[in-house]
């Protein structure tokens, strides 16, 4: 967007007729601080991308927050509960005494 000198010098003109040449230098300085403002966030903006971008840092921190994300739903004890709490009559074999119960039960044979 690039205004020519005559376009320029409309505007200039507008904004004489406008606000009177006593508001000028005023209406100028708040331009201007404005304008100044703008450029600083502008600026602030870039190198916040760039500091994301350009850091490794956060490409890792991006990825141990995914594994976490995952390891939430993991539960490992899940199974293993599962594996205890099944109730041996609904397993398709039968329950086997404890060497302690069983009177037929002779240990290990040693040769």
């Amino acid at each position: 967007m690039e205004l020519s000198i005559g376009e320029m010098a409309l505007i200039a003109i507008a904004i004489v007729v406008l606000f009177g040449p006593d508001k000028l230098p005023q209406i100028a300085r708040d331009l201007g601080a404005g304008v100044r403002k703008m450029r600083g966030a502008v600026e602030d903006i870039k190198t916040e991308i760039m500091k994301e971008t350009d850091n490794p840092v956060s490409e890792i921190k991006r990825e141990i927050e995914k594994v976490k994300d995952a390891a939430k739903d993991f539960n490992p004890m899940k199974d293993v509960q599962k594996d205890i709490l099944t109730d041996p009559q609904t397993s398709n074999e039968p329950p086997q005494p404890k060497p302690s119960e069983d009177e037929t039960y002779e240990g290990p044979i040693s040769r």
